[in-house]
Parts: C-alpha cells; structure tokens; sequence
C-alpha cells in the first residue's frame, strides 16, 4: 500500500471513530436518566454536606442555595472547614448562623500528600445521621427542588448512588475551549446504563461536585475512608462501591444545578492539572487514550483542509457530537462546537502537563502538595 493510500485509510478510520463515538452519545442522551422536576416529600432523613477549603469567594451562592431545600421534611447542613486560610470559616457561620438545622465544623489536616477532599468527606460522613448523604462542592448552586429531586431518583431507580452532573458554565476562551470536555467525555465514550452495574474499573463515572448516596452502601464499601489516598476520590468511590455490589452512576443534573469550575487559564491549568495523570489508569493508558482522541478528532479536521471527504465527514461528525451533547447538559453550541479539535489537542496537552508534574512531584493544590494516586 503506497502512502498516499495508507494516509487515506488513517484518515477514514479516524473518521469512522468519530462518527462511532457521536452515534453513541445521540443514543446515550436518550437513556440519561432525569431527577424528577416534580418530586415527592422526602419522609427519611437526609444529611447535606459541604466541604470547603478556601472558598470564601464563591462558596455564599452555593450554600445558601443549599440551606433552603425545599420538599426535605427532615434534613440537616453540615459544612466542614477544611482548614481554611481565607475568611472562608467567617463566611459560613455567619450564613449558617440563621438556620437551626445547619452546623459548621472545623476539619482536620489529611495525610501528607493527599489533596484532603476525600478526608474532609469522610469527615462529613462521620457525623451525619441521615441516611441519604448528600455531598455538594462550594461552586455548586442548586435549584431549590435539587436534592429532594435527586433522592426521588435514586429511591425510584434502585441505586446506590446517584451523581447528577452539574450544566457547567464556562467563561473566557480557555473555559469556554475545554470544560465541555467533561460531560463531551462521558456521552460519548461511556455506556451509561451499562456502567451502573458494571464492576470493570474503566465503566465507571462520577462528579463530586454533586454526590447522593446511600449512607448504608457508602459504609458499606469502606466510604471515603478507603479512597483517602486518591486524586480522583469520586471515581474511586463509585467503583469501590460496585466492588462490594452497589450500582450507581452519573445522571442529568443540568436543570437543578450549574457550576462555575475555574475563572480562568491559570485556575484550569492547575485544577486539571492535579488530576489529569490520574485519568486515564496508567501513563501507557493515558498516552493512548490522546493519541485515539487525535487520531478520531485532530487527524480528519486536518485532512479536510487538504480537500480530504473523509476528513470533512469526520469533522463535520465531531462538531455534531459536540451540538448533541452541549444541548442535552445545557451547554453552549455555537461557535464553540466548530473548535472541536483544538478542545482535544489542548486535552492532550495539558495531560502531558499533568502527568510531567506528577513524576516531578511538583503538583498541588489549594496549598497541599499531591502525591496521591489514581
């Protein structure tokens, strides 16, 4: 086979993937399970967490949101300050002052080397006495039927654990190129259904930012406890949960609550960057998972500039997925979906970036240096 013609089948085979992979998140979107908009009371007790590290900035929206759940006939907050250096501490008795049913605790430093989310939420787990646990980060704001719409749908379905996945918002070029990565990701490559069940590592998701578990399964399994030592602790935490039995998984949290990760380059830089080399199981694992990814979303943009059909049906197949999957998660489609291939390329990049200062030892976060593994 001459060059010209192996290059042609490089071309089309990235093509066919990306096609493949869009196919999949158009039949994903259509079994994504949805909290109800319309939920029952809940009668049992439900305990609603929150650890914060530094979030004075950003955690007031977040936690007011929380404190006034609606349709929650027997709940308490507890915010856990883990070891704040700004006036974080500050902001949360003083929104917490006001309501008898929320409570604010001082956190304990985790081991060396671990980013301490984990700790913080064994923590919370510790002293809460519902027996649904509800786990909601400091950039989370929820709409006021958020959790008890989450409780219904995991009663109702049978699960674990549910974890409904904020709409994101992004803002600024390097936010807007990259945070619809993250439901683009899972849409697309994860069977969704599948992976509730499915004790394989690599069928598994979760988002910490909104965690609803069973406290029971969650003790079960060993809690937050077991994955102390992990960057990506949600992830670990669902699959040790499927280890033991469990059954849970992401679910559609756009219409009940958004979430503002990073402000800008350096905020996502950094973030990602603490856990990216974590992503993918292995350094081997993640060098191939970013040459597939280039190989379906990178190779055929680049060909269609040559004239190539392959290359334009497989861009053409890629901006479509990226449509598809930021109309369901709330996302914005236009012109963001048309730079694709850019999004993938920076992916690529900053997990080299992310796996150079992991082996360096340079990483952290929040202050904490990170020595945790996948």
């Amino acid at each position: 086979m001459s060059r010209l013609h192996a290059a042609r089948a490089l071309v089309a085979g990235g093509a066919l993937l990306a096609v493949a992979g869009t196919v999949h998140s158009a039949l994903n979107s259509r079994s994504l399970r949805i909290p109800p908009p319309d939920p029952v009371p809940v009668g049992e007790s439900v305990s609603l967490l929150m650890p914060v590290r530094n979030e004075a900035g950003r955690v007031g929206p977040a936690l007011q949101s929380l404190l006034v759940q609606e349709h929650l006939l027997r709940a308490e907050v507890i915010v856990l300050d883990d070891q704040s250096t700004d006036d974080t501490g500050a902001v949360v008795r003083r929104l917490c002052g006001a309501y008898r049913h929320a409570r604010v605790v001082h956190g304990t430093a985790p081991e060396p080397g671990s980013p301490g989310k984990a700790h913080a939420c064994h923590q919370l787990a510790s002293l809460a006495r519902g027996s649904v646990l509800v786990f909601v980060d400091a950039d989370v704001v929820l709409a006021p039927h958020a959790v008890a719409s989450s409780v219904d749908l995991l009663r109702s379905s049978g699960l674990d654990l549910v974890s409904p996945f904020p709409r994101q918002v992004a803002r600024g070029p390097a936010n807007r190129l990259f945070q619809p990565l993250l439901q683009w990701s899972w849409l697309t490559v994860l069977p969704l259904r599948r992976a509730e069940t499915s004790p394989r590592p690599a069928l598994s998701a979760a988002n910490g930012q909104f965690l609803v578990v069973d406290a029971t399964a969650l003790h079960g399994c060993g809690g937050f406890a077991a994955v102390a030592d992990k960057v990506l602790e949600d992830m670990a935490l669902v699959r040790a949960l499927k280890r033991v039995g469990g059954r849970g998984g992401i679910v559609d949290g756009s219409q009940i609550a958004i979430c503002q990760m990073y402000d800008g380059w350096r905020e996502l830089r950094e973030g990602y960057g603490k856990s990216l080399w974590a992503a993918f199981g292995s350094g081997g694992g993640a060098a191939a998972a970013c040459a597939l990814l280039t190989w379906a979303y990178v190779m055929p943009p680049l060909a269609a500039c040559r004239g190539s059909r392959w290359g334009a049906a497989g861009y053409a197949a890629a901006v479509t997925g990226r449509v598809l999957t930021a109309r369901r998660t709330g996302g914005r489609c236009w012109p963001d979906a048309l730079a694709h291939p850019a999004s993938v390329t920076l992916l690529a990049v900053l997990t080299g970036w992310s796996w150079l200062g992991h082996r360096r030892s340079t990483l952290s976060w929040k202050g904490r240096p990170l020595r945790g593994r996948c």
